[in-house]
């Protein structure tokens, strides 16, 4: 700031957030704001990058203080905006993370103290930070969204759906005691800094995991560089200070993106190459995916509680990674001034250069078994590297086989045989007492199996969507056109026939034989074996076209 200027203080809520420490840079940087970062923790704590950077040295010259604050408390959020002339509110928990009371507790219970603390502190202008996905029902795609599409009646996700009722909140407020408000809404960030979605793909390209495409791989994003996002912000603030930008901006809403839509896979592949690994290439239709995703998820909400990690197939995240989303920055460029500042190549290039302990090693030592079954335990036991565990589970597969399927049990029986094993734990479970010899037993409530109607209507969805994309199928039959598809249809009810006349004890003992050996030998001699099905699948390609181009011509 210039001598003899007074003060001018802003804080920035979730000031430790991947890209709320982007906009506090860019504000110190500006040399018009000192800054206030409130965040939860009791103390910060910088980075290396950091200390020796702006916030280092605003930290040290009193430019810039932290404040540890809750937005759930709002004596503590009162204290923290206290002589500020403007909020950024960009605190929000994890967005992967399906928690609703969470959510809730933050996204709209904080907005609110947020709110209610600027009006109380005589702040002039208050900037939140809102997500693209407040109108995004999880079904439908978007194709270069405006500003005017309504809320939908179904969110995908309660972390949307507590953004959209955050958003009301800070809409609604605007002119309220004289407090200026707007929302801006970045699309897809990514950049350095950031903590979920580049380690996130590096870890997964390491666990050879990242080969696969979900959907047909041809949806359209718009991915916005973190420091746009934090441009955006400081473009909404000079535009509410001034009285024509007020009049404008005032309890709007923007959209902000690169401007440069990009097909979401192609995105993913560049930062994996950038990284040094391999381009996804294996399509995984969705109506194959979302059911297991709803299993996972089931999972997770059941064993949670001991310690479980947050798994990353979730429908919702099923149905972002398959969808298009693209918005316009047209109001926010018209009514802001906002425009891009870093395009998304340079973007790219400054992402993948800040992340070089996530690169891929030189020499791949790991073997294609040991990537497809992901690595870690169940690799160790199902190519015997671990012989202890890999003998432990075929003598439990053997039980099973002898308990359930040896004396000739149908499916049914087999079921009911399990469900009885089961009620019998959780009746034993129930009966034990909290504590034995001082170790805590974990009781599981009822409604730990409860459906709750959002969950039936996705349930409901998966289902329907599988259905119709069975009933599309039919459909391009009925045409007979698609000799490709018929011979695609052929071979899986082909199978499903040599499946469906097997006994499930023949079943049962060709499933175990290849889940304990098949690995083990593809393991030993990948190479030949690859190179038999390659020159298989090759051949059946020829024999394909072949048919099919006779059978066109008739």
């Amino acid at each position: 700031m210039g001598g003899g200027e007074a003060e001018r203080w802003c804080v920035v809520t979730g000031g430790r957030g991947f890209a709320a420490r982007h906009l506090v840079e860019m504000l110190l940087r500006s040399d018009d704001w000192c800054v206030r970062v409130a965040d939860l923790a009791p103390s910060i704590s910088l980075d290396p990058q950091e200390e020796s950077g702006a916030l280092g040295d605003a930290l040290r010259s009193a430019r810039a203080v932290y404040v540890s604050a809750d937005l759930r408390n709002k004596d503590q959020v009162v204290k923290a905006f206290e002589g500020t002339e403007v909020v950024f509110h960009m605190a929000a928990p994890d967005s992967s993370i399906n928690n609703y009371q969470l959510h809730y507790s933050v996204n709209v219970e904080g907005t609110k103290n947020v709110i209610d603390a600027c009006v109380e502190c005589k702040v002039k202008r208050l900037i939140y930070t809102s997500s693209p996905s407040v109108v995004f029902d999880g079904v439908h795609g978007i194709f270069n969204g405006e500003e005017s599409m309504p809320y939908p009646n179904q969110f995908n996700d309660s972390y949307s759906q507590t953004k959209a009722e955050g958003e009301k909140l800070v809409v609604k407020a605007n002119g309220r005691n004289g407090l200026l408000t707007c929302c801006i809404r970045p699309s897809s960030i990514f950049g350095p800094g950031d903590r979920l979605m580049v380690p996130s793909l590096a870890a997964a390209a390491k666990a050879g995991k990242s080969k696969y495409i979900i959907g047909d791989g041809n949806n359209v994003y718009d991915f916005t560089y973190v420091e746009n996002v934090a441009y955006a912000h400081i473009c909404a603030e000079r535009t509410l200070a001034t009285d024509v930008g007020a009049k404008k901006a005032g309890g709007q809403a923007y959209f902000i993106t690169n401007a440069e839509p990009i097909k979401f896979w192609e995105f993913m592949s560049l930062i994996l190459e950038g990284l040094g690994y391999e381009r996804p290439g294996t399509k995984l239709p969705v109506s194959f995916m979302m059911p297991i995703a709803h299993m996972v998820e089931w999972t997770y909400k059941l064993f949670s509680r001991y310690g479980m990690p947050v798994p990353q197939l979730t429908p919702s995240r099923i149905r972002l990674l398959s969808c298009n989303r693209t918005f316009s920055c047209s109001k926010a460029k018209d009514q802001i001034g906002y425009e891009p500042i870093v395009p998304l190549k340079d973007g790219l290039k400054k992402t993948i250069e800040s992340y070089p302990h996530l690169k891929a090693e030189q020499k791949r030592t790991i073997s294609k078994a040991s990537i497809y079954l992901g690595g870690g335990k169940v690799a160790d036991t199902l190519l015997w590297k671990d012989k202890k565990q890999s003998f432990t589970t075929l003598l439990l597969l053997v039980a099973i086989y002898y308990y359930l399927f040896g004396s000739g049990y149908t499916m049914i029986t087999a079921m009911a045989k399990i469900l009885s094993v089961v009620a019998l734990f959780l009746f034993i479970h129930g009966a034990l007492p909290t504590k034995i010899f001082g170790y805590k037993i974990e009781k599981l409530p009822p409604s730990y199996f409860n459906l709750s109607e959002e969950q039936a209507c996705k349930v409901a969805f998966s289902a329907s969507y599988t259905w119709n994309n069975g009933v599309g199928t039919l459909r391009s039959i009925c045409k007979g056109k698609d000799w490709s598809l018929m011979f695609k249809v052929v071979l899986f009810l082909l199978a499903l026939n040599i499946l469906g006349a097997m006994s499930l004890q023949t079943v049962y003992k060709i499933g175990v034989a290849i889940t304990l050996f098949g690995f083990y030998v593809y393991e030993k001699w990948e190479d030949e074996i690859d190179k038999i099905f390659n020159d298989a699948f090759s051949y059946g390609l020829k024999l394909k076209t072949k048919a099919t181009q006779k059978l066109s011509r008739h």
